[in-house]
């Protein structure tokens, strides 16, 4: 049974027998996320003291400016995963295509492939503001020896054996799933251990808090703006409060903990929304359902999407159950 201060460590191993595979690759993968999320989170906690704020000039895929951060927190990621010879793929949000890892070993056996957001929310990192790591995990579906090809990638949300995030702020947590509920690990940062803090986390059925970027209001369908109407009206607990921090980490965090909702969705200036279905819907909407919440793109569950592309962008509704039906319906009656 699962204790609060229990580590990491202890938890991964406890656990163990619950996997859907119990040959400790997927444990020592999330072993490696770990690693990589301390050794991030302490240059994260060193930005204005060094040269690691601000951008680097370039733009990435998404046509986003690159922060320093951004390419210091990718290449620690995948360069943990790879030195640990874990994974056979790889996809970042920072990274054109996906990165097909060789085992020396001409056998190799390794059969997940991860997807990962390294630094969501970056720009907000010059204020001071909490940033995080998102991450998802498959079985690839590709024969095992060979190279990964870009279908092992293109899998629905519901094929996800694990997801999670690390969150970088006043105390630094890593959240994760394996389709066994939701757990959440805080960072003790004198002796580098995370330890349980958040055991078995749930998102309640209904929520107060409304998180929206509003300033985007005119570009909204109008189901979404018939919601925020409907979020300020006063009647029964309404109206709800409007809490938006602008990185989906922390926005997703707090609304878990105390019960929202989040929505990005499509506007005129991006018709098929702006977050990323792979790294950032998919393994939040994995996380959402195991904490007893919803995730939608208005009209459809988040992990039934079939991908098409690698950084396919979707609507993202988000958080507590009733909050989410309720948005559906406005968007279907609009």
């Amino acid at each position: 049974m699962s204790q609060k201060n229990q580590t990491l460590g202890e938890f991964i191993i406890e656990n163990q027998a619950s996997f859907k595979y119990t040959t400790g690759e997927l444990s020592r993968l999330i072993n490696s996320i770990r690693l990589a999320a301390k050794v991030v989170n302490h240059e994260v906690n060193k930005a204005g003291l060094v040269d690691i704020i601000g951008k680097v000039g370039e733009t990435n895929i998404q046509g986003e400016d690159q922060q320093k951060l951004d390419v210091y927190a990718n290449n620690k990621f995948i360069q943990t995963l790879i030195n640990r010879n874990i994974v056979c793929g790889i996809a970042s949000e920072e990274e054109d295509n996906f990165v097909s890892i060789n085992s020396q070993d001409e056998n190799h056996q390794n059969k997940y492939v991860v997807l990962i957001d390294p630094l969501d929310g970056s720009s907000n990192i010059d204020v001071n503001v909490s940033v995080g790591t998102i991450f998802s995990v498959y079985r690839r579906i590709t024969p095992v020896g060979t190279p990964v090809q870009i279908e092992d990638f293109l899998q629905e949300g519901n094929k996800q054996v694990a997801a999670g995030y690390v969150i970088y702020g006043t105390s630094t947590m890593l959240v994760y799933t394996t389709g066994y509920g939701v757990n959440g690990f805080t960072l003790n940062p004198a002796i580098g251990t995370f330890y349980l803090s958040h055991p078995n986390m749930k998102y309640s059925e209904d929520g107060t808090i409304y998180s929206i970027n509003e300033g985007n209001y005119i570009h909204f369908p109008q189901g979404i703006k018939n919601y925020i109407k409907y979020c300020q009206m006063e009647e029964g607990d309404r109206p709800y409060t409007s809490r938006y921090i602008g990185s989906l980490v922390s926005d997703f965090h707090r609304n878990m903990i105390k019960g929202g909702i989040y929505i990005y969705p499509q506007t005129s200036q991006n018709p098929n929304g702006k977050l990323r279905l792979l790294y950032e819907c998919n393994p939040m909407a994995f996380l959402a359902e195991q904490a007893g919440g919803k995730a939608s793109n208005g009209f459809q569950r988040i992990m039934d999407i079939q991908p098409t592309q690698l950084h396919q962008r979707v609507p993202f509704i988000c958080g507590s159950k009733n909050m989410v039906e309720k948005a559906e319906e406005f968007m279907r009656n609009a």
